[in-house]
Parts: structure tokens; C-alpha cells; sequence
């Protein structure tokens, strides 16, 4: 079974390259389920309803996020009710929505997992603990699990991963928005990855305004961040996935650019 998971989208670029791509990939690839991290999709911090249907409309099955989940207000009744959005699971509870969702098509059974990490992070409930309960809960109905990890430290993610290598199918890492080069299968059979990277404005510095962040550096003065124009960049990794066992049988990174599109 294949599986695309795409990294961190960021605004209007990142949209369009969803949009673009995204049909072209599933069928070269034989993508079963696409998952998208779409906590930035909304002119680079959070989402909106307009944004998330959008993004399904696109060909998305779920969609998953971490600490810039909640930055736009619009977006928290949404949250709550629409199960392919799912927010991280660690969050103290009773919050809007869920960090859990079952995908079911065909036949095939596959629970997907959005946690979120704590170094150098908000400091909400352990994703360790949190995701050895969900864990438990998922695999009672299938043993393919994939998980969105994220967060800021490689540490925290290589030490997720290999806390759970064997029990679920991937851990992705998302949040810093540069792909790494780190992709393997785990020794009990889970594939990993630091980072599956951002999708959105190549030229800019993790989607936003070049010379805006230089000057926060620079100063230390608050400012605002744009979400940079120009060509966009698709970064994704495709899964197969043993459908019996629910171990990874591959994990191969993507990393599309293309010379068109722009806005914010």
C-alpha cells in the first residue's frame, strides 16, 4: 500500500502546489492515502475552513498540524467537528478536535497519529505517553499507523521513533520545515524520517519573507512575517506499506520545484 505524506504547507504557494501536483503524484506513485500537514496553510500561520476544503477539494484525505493550529480563531468550530483536520493529540483535554483519525477505503484500515513534540515547544502533555495510549487504541483495529511527530529537536524525534519502532508503520517528523536526509526503515520495521520538509516558496526563508526574518535576526524587534512569492516547493516522502504486517517496506523523499505561481 502507498502512501504520501506532504510536508508542511505555507500559504498561497504552497496551495498551488498541492493543486498542481498532487493528481500527477498519486498516479505515478499508486497513492492509496494522501496526508498533508496544513498547519501553515493559511498565509503561513494556521488554518481556516475556506483553506482546509480547499486542500481536500485538491485530492487530501486528512490533514494534520501542530502549535500553529490555533492561530486563526475562525478556525476552532471547525476543528472540533471535522475529523479529517486533526490537531496534535498531546494537548491537555477537553480541547476542540482530535489528534486520532481511522482512514477506511476498500477494505484497508489505516490510523493515523498527529502528535507534538516538547523541546524547545510548548510545554503541553508528554507525546511519549500520549502516544503509547493512542497507539494502544489504534492498533485494536489495525496495525498500519502512521505518525505525524512535531516538533523542533532531531533528538526528540529519532528517540520517538525508535520508541516505537515495531509498533506502528512511519514516524514523520514535521515543524522545521527543511527536508533532511535521514530516511530509513528502523530495525523492527518503522519507517522514519526527521523531517519530510515544507511545501511552499523556494526562495525565502521557511516560507516567509527573506529580508523580514534577516532583520528580526539582526535587531531582535518584532515584525511581521509575509509568506515569501515566487516558485513554489512540493517536499514529500512516499510510503509502501505491508499490509499484513503494518511495517514499511520503503520510505523515498520528493522534493519538487517548479517555475511558476506566486502569492501569499
Amino acid at each position: 500500500m502507498k502512501v504520501l505524506f506532504i510536508g508542511d504547507i505555507v500559504g498561497q504557494p504552497g496551495r498551488q502546489a498541492v493543486t498542481a501536483l498532487l493528481s500527477s503524484l498519486q498516479r505515478e506513485h499508486g497513492i492509496a492515502l494522501t496526508i498533508a500537514n496544513a498547519e501553515n496553510a493559511a498565509g503561513g500561520f494556521g488554518i481556516t475552513p475556506s483553506v482546509a476544503e480547499e486542500l481536500f477539494r485538491a485530492g487530501i484525505d486528512l490533514l494534520t498540524s501542530g502549535n500553529h493550529i490555533w492561530d486563526k480563531k475562525e478556525a476552532e468550530l471547525y476543528i472540533a467537528a471535522e475529523r479529517r483536520l486533526l490537531r496534535p493529540a498531546n494537548y491537555p483535554e477537553p480541547i476542540p478536535g482530535s489528534g486520532v483519525a481511522l482512514w477506511e477505503q476498500g477494505g484497508r484500515r489505516v490510523g493515523v497519529l498527529n502528535l507534538q513534540g516538547r523541546v524547545f515547544m510548548p510545554t503541553i502533555d508528554c507525546p511519549f505517553q500520549v502516544g503509547e495510549e493512542k497507539i494502544a487504541l489504534l492498533k485494536q483495529t489495525t496495525d498500519l499507523i502512521i505518525i505525524d511527530f512535531h516538533a523542533e529537536a532531531t533528538s526528540e524525534k529519532q528517540a520517538f521513533a525508535r520508541f516505537v519502532d515495531g509498533r506502528v508503520s512511519a514516524v514523520l517528523g514535521t515543524h522545521t520545515h527543511v527536508q533532511t536526509a535521514d530516511e530509513q526503515i528502523l530495525p523492527a520495521g518503522t519507517a522514519f524520517i526527521s523531517d519530510v520538509g515544507m511545501t511552499g516558496p523556494s526562495d525565502s526563508v521557511i516560507g516567509m519573507e527573506s529580508p523580514e526574518v534577516i532583520q528580526r535576526f539582526l535587531t531582535q524587534m518584532p515584525s511581521k512575517f509575509r509568506v515569501a512569492k515566487g516558485a513554489p516547493l512540493l517536499s514529500a516522502v512516499v510510503l509502501d506499506l505491508d499490509e499484513e504486517s503494518g511495517k514499511a517496506k520503503s520510505i523515498r523523499r520528493l522534493q519538487i520545484r517548479e517555475e511558476w505561481g506566486s502569492g501569499a
